[in-house]
């Protein structure tokens, strides 16, 4: 599986856990909705900066956000 899809469902399911929308993730991130969804739906490649604030408006370390299955492959 391609990493864009494997950081975008990481991404997703890290917000669904929370009981975010991507409104709100973007929100809390300083990102744009519209960037936060195609981020989500493997079509960007997005920066470790940009993760690292998504990961950080998530609540969680960069260390628990990669401690995923997906990325021990």
């Amino acid at each position: 599986m391609d990493v864009k899809v494997k950081i975008g469902q990481r991404i997703k399911e890290l917000r669904e856990n929370a009981t975010l929308s991507q409104k709100d993730l973007s929100y809390s991130s300083d990102l744009d909705r519209s960037y936060i969804a195609s981020v989500e739906n493997g079509q960007r490649n997005i920066s470790i900066v940009n993760i690292e604030k998504i990961a950080n408006a998530l609540g969680v370390t960069l260390k628990d956000f990669f401690n995923d299955g997906e990325f021990s492959k």
